[in-house]
């Protein structure tokens, strides 16, 4: 963050009327004990969780009343302030640290914001081995009822459902529209008449590649143009098709990006598919036969595709 969107986010957590779960300051005008700031880090992760917010803010450097600048002095050396991550992150459930700790040295006084992640779906994040939260602005264990209530979380989501909010029908190949309208004609038989009167929102609603028009990752992925890839980011959706020789050297290479249903041709046509004469028993006519089906090539490919973990950030 910018020192001016620092400043911006103190501004606002500082118009609070008063402290909330998700949100404590403290004076700390020299230091602050190490073990009552991993209650907090466990409290503040937990809270954050509960409530459905993106991450939790602790402060040094302002009181508690009032919300006045007073300025902290907690480990003025930045090496210090960093190696705390690690103190922290030794104590913790997986090891689940600050997002970051930023430094804001004020007219009134210098000023340490940490920035708390919010607990993992499913896993609430203990400090020592106990499980913290508040109760107003109070710190105290955090009780059974909401220690389940993280644990009952689900802890996957359908990632490929997921809205890009910014991506428009525009962003998706028109050849390869054309081709998912063709194998949707193929597949359902019964819906063929009908499709060619569908315009493409109304298709991509059919085909469960949309939803109430609003393009997907899915969408992206299968029907995006090259350049719509940026959408899904992190996450990448390239297909690479290796050659090597029999010493397992790389000898050529073929990668392919959206959209994955062109590119599916695109490696098949790649992969060598040696073809042999096969003399069955009774004849002295040979059959040309392929050394593998096609449908077990683009089966496999298919399935890199369709079952990929994309939040891996890795390619197939």
């Amino acid at each position: 963050m910018t020192k001016k969107e620092l400043i911006d986010k103190l501004n606002e957590l500082r118009s609070l009327s008063a402290e909330n779960e998700v949100v404590e300051f403290k004076e700390a005008k020299n230091s602050y004990d190490f073990s009552k700031l991993g209650k907090y880090f466990s409290a503040l992760c937990n809270e954050a969780n509960l409530k459905n917010a993106d991450c939790a803010w602790l402060v040094f450097g302002i009181k508690d009343k009032g919300h006045t600048i007073v300025g902290s002095k907690f480990r003025r050396n930045r090496a210090d302030l960093d190696n705390l991550k690690g103190e922290i992150a030794g104590k913790t459930t997986n090891r689940i640290t600050f997002v970051e700790i930023y430094e804001l040295n004020l007219p009134d006084g210098r000023v340490v914001m940490f920035q708390i992640p919010t607990a993992p779906k499913g896993i609430p994040i203990a400090f020592a081995g106990h499980y913290y939260g508040r109760d107003g602005e109070d710190l105290s264990p955090l009780n059974l009822e909401e220690i389940e209530r993280i644990r009952r979380q689900p802890t996957s989501e359908d990632w490929s459902s997921i809205i890009c909010p910014d991506a428009a029908i525009d962003d998706l190949d028109p050849a390869a529209m054309v081709k998912a309208r063709e194998n949707f004609k193929s597949k359902f038989t019964d819906k063929a008449a009908e499709l060619d009167s569908w315009d493409d929102i109304t298709f991509l609603n059919k085909a469960k590649i949309a939803i109430k028009g609003k393009i997907t990752r899915t969408a992206i992925i299968l029907l995006g143009r090259e350049e719509s890839e940026h959408f899904i980011s992190p996450a990448e959706a390239k297909i690479r098709w290796l050659l090597k020789d029999s010493k397992g050297n790389n000898k050529d290479y073929h990668i392919e990006s959206c959209p994955m249903l062109l590119a599916i041709d695109k490696i098949y046509a790649k992969i060598r598919n040696l073809k042999y004469w096969y003399i069955k028993d009774g004849t002295l006519f040979p059959d040309e036969v392929d050394q593998y089906e096609p449908f077990v090539i683009r089966e496999a490919i298919n399935n890199c595709i369709a079952h990929q973990d994309y939040t891996k950030g890795g390619s197939y």
